[in-house]
């Protein structure tokens, strides 16, 4: 077989892999699909810059099809990756996506051995087995304790959860993948470990899947692949990934003290002691909060969501999990999350920027908001008042109105 042969046959061979007519490949290109056909059947030469162009467009390594054996295959990693996302090879833009990410996961750890750096990340393996589902939330909630505790994190919200799980060593991407796939982690020789999230989720969504993908780090690199589906969310290592990321991203301390500071979590009736200098004793009052005062409200759901760059029905998830909010409480609320993410929307959503923090005020008015409404919820101001207070911070007076009734009792 002359080289030109050899060539032409991978050439083929790739494009078909990748799921790709001969036409849609020749526009890429920017070529007649005639030039494209006699490439691939080895009677017209291809150019230095045509095959770079290829190489970009079907994902795959420069020594697919330069190598001298007879017959090349393409990395394991790739035909790992193609079993478990047999979608690559139904949609092309996700299966270049995801080789292009794994090419570039190889290149890395290629260039961390020639620099005498160590491929697989030096991150614990919390392996273990789950006896039940309640085992897997167990074991989840333990080891989010834990690695907050190795990480230095306290009880703080995490920044960016894409940075931290770089920081441990672990390439990390957000890519064209299926809807139905929120994330995959991969374990390989040739790469290391590997997180891959999907970036037509939103932000919020994309930071639970990095949280998620790194507890498959954590718990199961005796996996090559593991992705997260729609359709295997109820197997226990799912489970378990999702426990881990609400308690890794939402601390029960830090929500314990978020709740204390916008003046909720507390019982209607509590003991505060001080010291009586006069008797030389501790002694202690009995203080009554106004009633109703720490009901939690939808805005209180939406506060939480905020501080913790989370969405709404995640963060109702954890209070209800933390036992914040009763059964009873959590189904009320949860039929309150069109208004609960429109005070979101309102106020910015986390990890995005938008017109109203212009003169930079945002986190300001985001105060303001909360507090406005929930004086209007307690009726210690006035529907006027509410609304005087709400055309200062240029916010529609239907819009606020529907947010303040919202949070009143039902």
């Amino acid at each position: 077989m002359t080289t030109g042969a050899r060539l032409a046959g991978r050439l083929r061979r790739a494009r078909e892999e990748c799921g790709l007519s001969q036409q849609q490949v020749a526009d890429a290109l920017g070529l007649p699909r005639t030039s494209l056909s006699k490439m691939e059947g080895g009677t017209r030469n291809v150019s230095t810059l045509e095959l770079t162009k290829l190489i970009d467009l079907y994902g795959f390594p420069a020594s697919y099809f330069l190598a001298s054996d007879d017959e090349p295959r393409p990395e394991d990693m790739i035909h790992v990756l193609r079993r478990a996302v047999p979608e690559m090879a139904r949609d092309p833009e996700v299966g270049h996506a995801v080789r292009f990410g794994a090419t570039l996961c190889r290149e890395g750890a290629s260039l961390r051995r020639l620099l005498g750096g160590a491929v697989e990340p030096a991150v614990p393996n919390y392996a273990a087995r789950t006896a039940s589902a309640s085992d897997a939330i167990r074991q989840g909630e333990a080891i989010a304790r834990e690695e907050r505790r190795r990480l230095g994190l306290g009880d703080t919200p995490v920044s960016n959860m894409a940075d931290l799980v770089d920081d441990q060593g672990i390439w990390t991407a957000a890519t064209h993948l299926p809807d139905s796939l929120s994330g995959l982690f991969v374990n390989h020789a040739a790469a290391g470990f590997a997180i891959m999230v999907n970036r037509r989720h939103g932000p919020v969504r994309q930071r639970f899947a990095y949280a998620h993908e790194y507890a498959h780090a954590l718990f199961d690199r005796s996996r090559t692949v593991v992705t997260s589906r729609r359709d295997n969310a109820s197997e226990r290592g799912e489970t378990r990934a999702n426990a881990f990321a609400a308690a890794f991203i939402m601390p029960p301390g830090g929500v314990a003290e978020r709740l204390r500071r916008i003046g909720k979590g507390r019982p209607s009736r509590h003991t505060r002691a001080f010291f009586d200098v006069a008797n030389d004793v501790v002694t202690g009052a009995v203080v009554r909060e106004r009633p109703g005062s720490q009901r939690i409200t939808y805005a209180d759901v939406g506060e939480i969501a905020r501080h913790f760059k989370v969405g709404f029905e995640a963060a109702l998830s954890r209070l209800k999990s933390l036992k914040h909010t009763s059964a009873a409480e959590s189904a009320a609320l949860l039929d309150q999350r069109d208004i609960g993410n429109r005070y979101i929307r309102l106020l910015g959503e986390p990890g995005r920027t938008g017109a109203r923090d212009a003169d930079g005020h945002r986190h300001l008015r985001a105060q303001i908001v909360r507090l406005v409404i929930e004086a209007f919820r307690q009726e210690a101001i006035s529907r006027g008042r509410l609304l005087e207070i709400g055309r200062k911070l240029a916010i529609d007076d239907g819009e606020l109105l529907d947010l303040a009734w919202a949070a009143r009792p039902y």
